[in-house]
Order: structure tokens, then sequence, then C-alpha cells
């Protein structure tokens, strides 16, 4: 008979948390419709979003261990699957509803600059690249396609090539093909490096010179390559290596008063 009202006030006591959780996730999601993030702090977003992943436990505990974790919101969206696994209670839905987060503000920061706003700001574009390439494992070459006013083109960006975590290859006729048949008037090369190296290497140099030889050879101006490192982004036209032996004029005419060129702060300075 004490076995039976055992389990009884086991289901009982399981059913009390569960309203407990279902109480306070509805809090937040009340608290969230009258003034949004305003209000809330760094851990609370979090559960707010693991409500969506996780369903009826408890997301405050397991919020707070990722935010301890990963230090803040972008440190745990930036984080690998595995990496999220690891945390206790976390399962196996959230590590890519986290993916989901990232990738579709990433896309919602491109489709709001397709066509739109000619891309003439350094820090606009660096700020939207942190962001695309947040959590990247591997290096990647991706190509912005611009039109005639340098306004990014609908669908306006390509993955050309993912390979180790430090080698990616690209050639220069991939390149002026994929322009070819965008119609692209202009284009802008972006590559990460996962690894940490804040500098363009020598291969960089050669594969950017050769490219822009090969579409200035069809009339697409290659304006800039750059480059992703963390927090870090660096532009080979600000840094005068655009062009084989000669210094270039920036691109977004920004270097006077930022002479420092990287838009964001090299690792480890």
């Amino acid at each position: 008979m004490r076995g039976v009202n055992g389990q009884n006030a086991a289901v009982a006591g399981k059913e009390a948390e569960a309203k407990r959780n279902e109480g306070h996730r509805q809090r937040l999601r009340d608290r969230f419709e009258r003034a949004g993030f305003a209000a809330f702090a760094p851990h609370e977003v979090l559960e707010l979003l693991l409500t969506l992943c996780i369903p009826r436990r408890d997301v405050k505990g397991p919020a707070k261990v990722l935010m301890e974790r990963f230090g803040s919101l972008r440190g745990v969206l930036e984080a690998s699957p595995e990496e999220l696994r690891g945390v206790d209670g976390i399962g196996t839905v959230t590590p890519v509803a986290m993916r989901i987060i990232r990738e579709a503000a990433a896309l919602y920061l491109q489709q709001g600059i397709e066509g739109r706003e000619p891309l003439n700001s350094g820090y606009r574009i660096a700020e939207f690249l942190r962001m695309r390439f947040a959590g990247q494992r591997v290096e990647c070459v991706e190509v912005l396609h611009l039109d005639a006013g340098r306004r990014l083109m609908p669908d306006g960006i390509e993955r050309h090539e993912t390979g180790t975590v430090d080698q990616v290859a690209l050639t220069p006729r991939k390149l002026v093909e994929s322009a070819l048949r965008r119609d692209s008037k202009s284009i802008v090369l972006v590559h990460n490096h996962p690894g940490g190296a804040a500098c363009f290497s020598q291969a960089d140099m050669e594969l950017t010179w050769s490219a822009r030889a090969a579409t200035a050879a069809v009339e697409i101006e290659l304006l800039d390559h750059m480059l992703v490192v963390d927090d870090c982004v660096l532009s080979m036209r600000d840094e005068g290596l655009l062009e084989s032996g000669h210094a270039a004029k920036p691109m977004f005419g920004l270097a006077a008063e930022q002479p420092q060129a990287p838009y964001g702060r090299r690792p480890g300075v």
C-alpha cells in the first residue's frame, strides 16, 4: 500500500513541477510580448529560446549552465552541436534549433540588404559577415554578387567551396563562370580563417590577383577580398594588397579614419 502511495506522490510531484515550469514559460512569453527583450536578463533570453525546443522540463538551469560555459548568447549560438550536447538537459533538438536561429538571423540580415542600399559601408558588411560566418568550423569561400549600383543581388551570396579546418580551394575559372551566370557587375570575395590567423596568406593574395585579372577580362570588377576571423574582418583592399605590388585605394573610404584597418578586433589584441 505504501508503494502505491509513493508512486502516486511521485506522479503528483512531477505534475506539480510541470505546472510550475509551464507557469514560468508563460510568464516569460507574456513579458516578451509586452516589451520584447528590453527587461530580460541575458540568461532569460536564452531560457525563452530553450522553451521552444525543450518541452515541459525546467529550462532555467540549463540556460544558466550554457551562459556560464559559453559566456553569452552569441557564444551559445556559435557553439558546436557536440559542445551543446555536452550540457546536461540539452538533448538532441536544442543544438539543431540554435543553428536554425543563427542561420535564420543571417538570412534575415542578408535579405535586408539585397537590392537596397549600395554596399559602401565596410562596417555594415563586416557586421553581416561576422553573423554569417559565426560558428563555421571549416574554411570556406563565398562570393557577394553585386549589380551595377553595387547593391547585393537577390540570392546574391554564393558559397563556392568548403574545405578543411585550414584549407579551401577556388579557381578563377569557377569564379568567372559564376559571375557570368548571375550577370554580376562586380563581386566581393569572402573567406574565413577558423584556425585564427588574422592575416591574408600568400596563397590568399595570389588567388585574389589571379581572380581579379580573370574577372577584369570579362568586365567584372573584383572590388575586395575580405577575411573573417572571429570578431575581426579584414579588407584586402584597405590593407593595400588587392593589386600585386601596388597599394590600392580603400573601397569604403574609411582607412584614413581607421588606420588599424580591420573592422573589429584582431584576435589576441
